[in-house]
């Protein structure tokens, strides 16, 4: 079975961050802590922010990246997050917005504090981040914005309301900031990422492992993603190889919403 690259594969440019500067939230774990390990491998600063206090152990595993444990849906946070890019190392050219809450309630059942707490991360947060990193990538002469998003934004799922609402969102915001952004030499895209084997999941799922298994066995490539895909598409889509990309929702699902 075809898996991921490693970070120690030779086939994978070394070094193509260097000189680029990253802030990636939702950074402390799964696919966001992947995202900090492929950038640093690959010559970024890093600025990684995240809510979880083991974000503040990152720099040990990885030195010279700077550690921010802070709530993204506060404004002040991604204002702060940016500035720390800038006063550190110079500028901002990548914001990786990973961040993100899930809610697998019934409508019915999906209270208005429910609905706000999956806003709060997924989309108000997400919006404070690329507000502020995209002024300061148009003082900088450019850069790329890139967000995690699902394929639930696409395909609706029971249960999914609020948080299939937040991701349409969010893909719709990466729209509007790759038509602003053009002009100025900002990107903007979204990975619409498939169900992931990480703890994420556990979170929100009493019955996590039998809905990892259903969705291997739903999808053409038979298996869900490890967080180092996703993370590699993220790169990509922040990297100089995807410079006539922009405005893009790219499917990394294993091939669910093609079926």
């Amino acid at each position: 079975m075809e898996h991921a690259l490693s970070p120690a594969s030779p086939s994978i440019e070394s070094a193509e961050f260097t000189g680029r500067t990253a802030l990636v939230t939702g950074a402390a774990r799964g696919v966001g802590k992947e995202t900090v390990a492929l950038l640093h491998a690959r010559g970024a600063h890093v600025v990684a922010t995240d809510q979880r206090l083991e974000v503040e152990t990152l720099p040990e595993e990885f030195p010279g990246v700077l550690a921010m444990c802070a709530d993204i849906t506060q404004e002040a946070t991604a204002i702060r997050a940016v500035k720390s890019a800038l006063d550190a190392f110079g500028g901002l050219d990548i914001l990786v917005n990973n961040a993100g809450r899930a809610l697998n309630k019934p409508i019915t059942e999906t209270t208005a504090e429910d609905w706000d707490a999956v806003m709060a991360v997924n989309t108000r947060g997400a919006f404070f981040c690329a507000r502020e990193a995209f002024r300061a990538m148009k003082a900088g002469g450019g850069g790329a914005i890139v967000s995690t998003g699902s394929y639930t934004s696409t395909v609706a799922l029971p249960e999914g309301a609020a948080y299939s609402a937040s991701k349409g969102a969010l893909a719709q915001l990466t729209k509007v900031l790759a038509v602003e952004g053009g002009p100025l030499g900002i990107r903007a895209n979204l990975v619409a990422a498939g169900v992931i084997e990480t703890d994420f999941l556990d979170t929100f799922r009493s019955d996590s492992r039998s809905y990892l298994a259903s969705f291997a066995n739903a999808q053409p490539l038979g298996r869900v993603a490890q967080p180092e895909e996703i993370a590699e598409v993220l790169c990509f889509l922040a990297s100089p190889r995807s410079s006539f990309v922009t405005g893009a929702v790219v499917a990394a699902d294993g091939g669910y919403t093609a079926v």
